[in-house]
């Protein structure tokens, strides 16, 4: 095929997009509906997948010590707590960075801060910040340490409270992990009824095309032209309508994500889905646009196969 044929194919595939104007908008239209949700379905499954994480990364558990535990105590249980295969990593605070972490944490509460000041002694013990490899093994870390503590028996316990991330909370992040996977089941198929809508408006945009080129497809037939150069200007046409529909698209979510942005940074895990969409951007032009020109082709390729008989 040469350039004058490509040229004139494409030429009559922007004719014929012009030409059926309002049916052309029409399939665009519901092209623009169906990225948009396929966009938004995006978006929500990243934001839940952030929020999820976050609340995973904040699961731990701290042993707090008392303030008359030895240090070499405490750093033997850090030894023994580090060989366990369910823990991932401990950190341990000494008395006195624990004590300037709680400075830190209540620095505009100017009533607690005096009444520390007031206290001659440190009234912090150490702590012991321990992360599992997984949020469901945090129970047999508690069974290790109470273990621990048994077998000190006659001796006074160095470990003053044990906050861990419970069954509770270990719900909770289940109950999260459940929406996040049926909001994927239940976007996918909302997703198939969008897509086979619009393919099923696109296919019928094409038919009115072929009926309204009836005349000039006949004369085509006449003077022998070959059936791709027939059928191609009609699946121009129908990769026209998704790549409209594709860039509007995108503009449309410019605006939309720049709004929503500060919002998902507060509320949901630091993710500021504004610079989420500016840093994927390319991911999204292949996937928003990819897709409706994928559909307006499929679409075209559909329509002329049953409606266009050469």
């Amino acid at each position: 095929m040469n350039w004058v044929t490509t040229k004139r194919i494409f030429r009559a595939g922007f004719l014929d997009f012009w030409r059926n104007g309002f049916v052309s908008l029409s399939a665009i239209l519901m092209m623009i509906f169906t990225l948009f949700i396929i966009g938004v379905s995006v978006f929500t499954g990243v934001i839940l997948q952030t929020t999820l994480s976050e609340f995973r990364s904040q699961a731990d558990m701290n042993v707090y010590f008392t303030v008359d535990a030895q240090e070499q105590r405490i750093v033997e249980l850090k030894s023994s707590l580090e060989a366990l295969p369910e823990v991932k990593s401990v950190e341990y605070l000494s008395r006195e960075e624990a004590l300037a972490a709680f400075r830190e944490r209540h620095q505009n509460d100017q009533l607690t801060l005096q009444a520390l000041d007031e206290l001659e002694d440190n009234p912090l013990g150490a702590v012991l910040n321990v992360e599992a490899k997984d949020i469901t093994q945090y129970g047999a870390i508690a069974q290790f340490l109470q273990g621990q503590q048994a077998l000190q028996a006659g001796e006074p316990s160095v470990i003053d409270k044990i906050n861990y991330f419970d069954e509770a909370h270990r719900a909770a992040i289940d109950r999260l992990t459940a929406i996040t996977d049926s909001s994927k089941l239940i976007g996918f198929f909302i997703i198939l009824v969008l897509v086979a809508t619009t393919i099923a408006i696109s296919l019928n945009t094409i038919r009115l095309a072929i009926y309204t080129s009836r005349d000039e497809i006949s004369v085509m037939r006449l003077v022998g032209a070959g059936q791709f150069y027939i059928r191609a200007p009609f699946m121009v046409e129908g990769v026209l309508y998704g790549l409209i529909a594709g860039v509007i698209t995108l503009v449309l979510f410019y605006p939309l994500t720049w709004w929503l942005g500060a919002t998902t940074e507060d509320f949901f895990g630091g993710i500021n889905i504004f610079s989420y969409y500016l840093s994927h951007f390319p991911l999204f032009f292949l996937l928003i646009v990819g897709t409706g020109v994928v559909l307006g082709a499929v679409a075209s390729f559909l329509a002329v196969r049953r409606y266009l008989t050469i």
